[in-house]
């Protein structure tokens, strides 16, 4: 699988893991801050959550290692969870502003 592919299959597998308490998922709330993936399928993402209190800092990253980890081509998954810069609800694709209706 090319890079482009994977990018949009490590994308696609992202988009199920989704805040326990928001009906949107954690890409389309702007959690991930990047994603890249070397020439050996070594992938390294970059996430925050909603805030340092979140009651799923503890699973949702190890949901989302999970996930990228299980996409074909994907030889290992490191996962950094930051909190600079702090998540705003800017960091929101339109889709998720229009489902938590937002704008």
């Amino acid at each position: 699988m090319d890079k482009e592919a994977m990018q949009e299959a490590i994308k696609a597998q992202i988009k199920t893991v989704f805040d326990p308490e928001i009906p949107v998922d954690v890409w389309e709330l702007g959690l991930i801050y990047g994603v890249e993936i070397d020439d050996n399928g070594a992938v390294k993402i970059i996430m925050t959550l909603t805030s340092p209190m979140c009651p799923v800092a503890g699973s949702m990253p190890m949901e989302v290692q999970e996930k990228v980890a299980a996409v074909d081509g994907v030889t290992d998954v490191d996962l950094s969870l930051v909190y600079d810069p702090m998540w705003t609800k800017e960091r929101m694709s339109e889709e998720a502003k229009l489902e938590l209706d937002m704008f």
